[in-house]
């Protein structure tokens, strides 16, 4: 693939600022927006095109707002930086423009971004199957559980004949369609090969970052037990060196270098959230005078 479409510009604050600002106009008059902005074919046909566009930015309440950022959020930013912006907005505006179209040849109007949520789960888990979810902060899931629940319900939606469901599908094949042309199909649907005879991954690059990242954590972890504070300092800068600049970081809380699904460790923003890491994790400083306490105490029962 040609290079340029690894450039993250962040375009997925964009789409949470619209998603936002959209939201404070449809509280001021829900009926006029939903008119204004709604898909209808027979408005689209009239020429309202920006009807294509806009559907997607209605939310039946704060709630479903909150959610639908929280997604965008977390796994739009993670694909945005997985594939580069280009490449990121291609696969969104087809998944759009896909429901759209399902919406206008059925002649049914759409209101929401119901359909991206599929798009970007189902994108998501086939990226990343084994990553592990907490929901409602406390119950651990795999991704990909969390996908296959999602198409169950998506196809109970078709075959009820619901147009949310069936418009759905559409963004999701359209975008899918795009995946597929991209990556491939032997990277969509690896062939079953039995493991003594499969050939060692063509892009071997990454396995040894990742190796690499993990002999650093570990290193990490043994100046934090044991090393003194110019040592901890002396490596801080010298992962800071690798720092690579632009890379969109996860939140404190997702630096997990040990995860089974290895996503940490071969990351591009790894150095980053490596630095601050130490930064988070520097052990307080003892006080002089509970030391010279502790060593009078020593003294006495000497």
């Amino acid at each position: 693939m040609r290079a340029f479409r690894r450039e993250n510009l962040h375009s997925i604050y964009i789409l949470l600022f619209l998603n936002i600002a959209f939201y404070v106009f449809q509280t001021q008059d829900v009926e006029k927006y939903v008119a204004l902005f709604s898909l209808d074919r027979t408005s689209v046909l009239d020429g309202q095109l920006w009807r294509l566009f806009t559907y997607q930015f209605t939310q039946s309440s704060a709630i479903s707002l909150f959610f639908s950022l929280l997604i965008l959020y977390i796994m739009g930013a993670v694909l945005e930086e997985l594939w580069g912006t280009w490449e990121f907005l291609a696969f969104y505006l087809l998944s759009l423009f896909g429901s759209a179209a399902v919406g206008m040849a059925f002649g049914f109007p759409l209101l929401g971004s119901y359909f991206l949520t599929y798009s970007l789960l189902f994108a998501y888990a086939h990226s990343f199957p084994e990553q592990t979810f907490l929901i409602f902060f406390v119950l651990p899931v795999k991704v990909k559980w969390i996908a296959w629940f999602a198409a169950g319900l998506l196809a109970i939606g078709i075959v009820t004949l619901r147009p949310p469901s069936i418009a759905a599908l559409g963004g999701v094949l359209a975008s899918f369609a795009w995946y597929w042309f991209r990556h491939g199909p032997a990277r969509i649907l690896p062939r079953k090969v039995p493991a003594a005879f499969r050939p060692a991954p063509v892009d071997s690059a990454h396995e040894g970052l990742a190796d690499r990242n993990l002999a650093r954590f570990a290193e990490m972890k043994r100046t934090l037990a044991e090393g003194t504070p110019e040592e901890r300092q002396k490596l801080a800068e010298s992962i800071g060196k690798d720092i690579t600049p632009g890379v969109n970081i996860c939140p404190p809380v997702d630096y997990k270098p040990e995860a089974e699904d290895r996503y940490c460790v071969r990351c591009e923003g790894f150095a980053e959230c490596s630095v601050r890491f130490l930064k988070l994790n520097e052990p307080a400083a003892e006080d002089p005078a509970v030391e010279g306490e502790d060593n009078r105490k020593t003294l006495r029962h000497s």
